[in-house]
């Protein structure tokens, strides 16, 4: 493992496809675990047993499986939409006790538009409003 991997701490998301299709994922915002590596490995086991929009993957699918990692930069408050890009930066939105994150470079997000509305109905938001909103880069590991 690279050393920063057992020295850094950081949110990390892990993501499964199955034939290029979503088949879980699950990730943290924030570092949970004593590093980076533990992280990924806490969240991949989550990913692939604890997504609540699948069962859990059994061994015949393993060969069919692929994996990526998303390393997550500190999240920053940005005032409006207009510093965002679908490519470079992931977003969270916050309003209340409802929080959504959509990472960057996703297959079908096109458009910031996109992404905020993605975000939302993850969220259980329905307007903006009062919303708290976070951009992130992240390094993605396929």
């Amino acid at each position: 493992l690279p050393e920063e991997m057992l020295l850094q701490r950081a949110g990390v998301f892990v993501s499964i496809k199955k034939k290029g299709e979503l088949r879980g994922c699950i990730g943290t915002i924030a570092p949970t675990t004593e590093h980076i590596a533990a992280e990924i490995v806490q969240n991949a086991i989550y990913a692939c047993s604890k997504d609540n929009r699948f069962l859990p993957v059994n061994a015949d699918e393993m060969p069919l499986l692929s994996y990526s990692v998303d390393v997550l930069a500190p999240p920053e408050k940005i005032k409006g939409f207009g510093s965002l890009d679908v490519n470079r930066y992931g977003i969270i939105l916050s309003k209340g006790t409802r929080r959504g994150l959509l990472l960057p470079m996703l297959d079908g997000v096109d458009t910031v538009e996109e992404q905020i509305a993605i975000t939302m109905r993850k969220a259980g938001i329905d307007t903006l409003e009062g919303c708290t909103i976070e951009r992130f880069e992240v390094v993605r590991h396929l």
